[in-house]
């Protein structure tokens, strides 16, 4: 078993140049499309943030266009992604790098690091690929690989084990082209060293390296602690439909608080549940609203899983004579072109 040294670091970086995916945020290295790809890509699948990002590259092509969008623009670029406050930080972020630097990218770890919604992986990623830092960028494709590499039993989810795996990685970084070794880990990660089923080994360029390998210990690595169970919140979700004096049809949706889960997006009207609604129930709810309702069209139900919590939705759709003021009516083109929907709502489309 060879010992990790610059000849794995060689090998990764070649076998990266050789094979690394046709991706649009390697076409240069511009660290405003490194950084938009960096965290459009934190709890995200590449495949799913491939259009996100050339939607979002064609309506805001430089950092100083994002300081300048307002946030429901924000939102509905953003809509189907999740984890919303990631673009409120870098809106926040944006603002930072025109206000106060000129608009021009900062160069250093400590600089990038200083930007709201920035943490160590994401420093790490533009400072190596953008400013050939010799910073490391460690995720948990790289967290994988190095477990499974060093045969490192510690819990991924500790944040020792992260600093202890960078300050191994530091040491192997190139004296240039540092962001090729960056993306090399990372894409061994999700192309090779896979984290569902068994490693792709006989394809691996550093195989040499892998202590789990040697040992055929590669499916008890990484190590991570337990999830804790998640919530579970049942909903009763209302799509309310109107038909107004021209003969339009609207719909009812309301914004949610500024904090909080999916703060400041749009919702469907709902309403937290013990249990499933009858159907006289559900109507007395939209009475409620003063919505005088019709009757129900029909019902559907939806599972959506947060982070921390599950939401069991039964969706009412009910035909209403009254659009009252409490909500705001929109046509299925506003829904489509200006009303940022989260994907938990549109289920119910």
């Amino acid at each position: 078993m060879r010992e990790l040294n610059q000849e794995f670091t060689t090998k990764l970086t070649r076998w990266f140049r050789e094979n690394q995916r046709d991706l649009p945020w390697r076409k240069d290295k511009e660290p405003y499309h490194v950084w938009v790809s960096e965290i459009m890509l934190q709890q995200t699948r590449v495949e799913a943030v491939r259009e996100y990002y050339l939607r979002f590259m064609k309506e805001l092509p430089t950092v100083s266009d994002l300081a300048a969008a307002d946030e429901e623009t924000l939102l509905k670029l953003w809509q189907g992604l999740g984890y919303y406050n990631r673009i409120r930080n870098m809106h926040k972020a944006a603002e930072t790098v025109v206000g106060e630097l000129c608009g021009e990218f900062p160069e250093t770890f400590e600089g990038i690091r200083g930007l709201c919604g920035i943490g160590d992986y994401t420093a790490g990623a533009i400072g190596s690929i953008c400013f050939d830092l010799r910073v490391p960028a460690v995720d948990g494709n790289v967290l994988r690989v190095m477990s499974r590499i060093l045969e490192d039993g510690s819990d991924i989810k500790a944040a020792g084990t992260k600093k202890q795996i960078g300050s191994v990685l530091q040491e192997l970084y190139p004296e240039s082209n540092c962001g090729d070794f960056t993306q090399g880990l990372i894409e061994l990660g999700a192309l090779i060293c896979v984290p569902n089923g068994q490693p792709k080994c006989d394809m691996c360029p550093v195989a040499e390296f892998c202590k789990a390998r040697e040992h055929g210990t590669q499916m008890q690595y990484p190590v991570k602690s337990e999830k804790k169970p998640r919530k579970v919140v049942q909903k009763a979700v209302f799509v309310l439909r109107c038909v107004d004096e021209e003969g339009v049809e609207r719909y009812a949706v309301r914004k949610r608080p500024k904090s909080g889960l999916l703060a400041g997006l749009y919702e469907f009207p709902n309403v937290d549940v013990e249990r499933e609604l009858t159907l006289d129930e559900a109507i007395a709810v939209a009475e409620d609203w003063d919505c005088v309702p019709m009757h129900l069209t029909r019902s559907s139900e939806f599972k959506h899983i947060f982070t921390h919590v599950e939401w069991d939705m039964k969706g009412y759709y009910l035909d209403v004579h009254e659009m009252p003021a409490r909500f705001k009516w929109v046509t299925d083109e506003e829904m489509e072109a200006e009303v940022p929907l989260p994907s938990a709502f549109g289920y119910f489309l």
